[in-house]
Parts: C-alpha cells; structure tokens; sequence
C-alpha cells in the first residue's frame, strides 16, 4: 500500500506550518507536493523528504538514509529522499525548516523551463 488516508491527513496536519501540502498517488506510493513541487514521497506508511548533497549528512546524523527502489531484474536505484527522523513526527516546530530546505532543494532541481510562471494575457 503506498499511503494510508489516515497518514496522509497525519502528514497534512504535521506538515500544514509549511504551507497547504497535497499527496498524490504514483507509482505504488505517494508524493507530497506544496505548489506544485513534489518535495516529499510516501511509501508504506513511510515518509521521505528530497534531500541532495547538502542535507544527506543531516540524515546519515539521524541514522536515516536515502529511499531505495529495487525493481526485477535489475540493480537497486537510489533515490533522492531521505527518511524522515523519526523524532520530527513528533514536533511540527521542528520538521519545518527540514520540510522547507527539501522544497528548496527540489525547486532547485526542477529543469529552468518548469521553473519560470506561465506568461498571462499573451
């Protein structure tokens, strides 16, 4: 199962100090997005926010590591989310500024076309 409703309105509500997320369906999980940029993943019940270069030691400090996707018949494929510290579940004030550093990192590597607003009133 990739999200249960019940976790989904748990990480809606932990989360709404960031901003008014949306949990989408895909691909046997979920992705957390907050205007339009998926951020955060959802898999079993199991959350995981976009991580790069800059935050991976953040997690490896809280013995959380990157979310691993093993497909048939080929080799694993590391994935840029990270598990979420299980001790931020617990404190909104806290899971915050991980939340936001994510949505930065994910706004930074979104390609520079998708990132422009769409022009009105051509």
């Amino acid at each position: 199962m990739a999200v249960s409703e019940g976790f989904a309105e748990f990480l809606r509500d932990v989360l709404s100090g960031v901003g008014p997320v949306t949990i989408r369906k895909m691909f046997g999980g979920a992705g957390v997005y907050l205007g339009g940029v998926m951020f955060g993943l959802v898999v079993d019940d199991t959350f995981y926010l976009r991580g790069d270069e800059t935050s991976a030691a953040d997690f490896e400090a809280e013995g959380k590591g990157p979310f691993v996707y093993r497909p048939k018949d080929r080799a694993p494929v590391t994935m840029p989310y990270w598990e979420l510290p299980e001790r931020l579940y617990d404190d909104p004030d806290q899971l915050a500024p991980w939340a936001r550093r994510a949505l930065d990192i994910a706004n930074r590597a979104r390609p520079a076309a998708r990132r422009k607003s769409p022009r009105r009133g051509a």
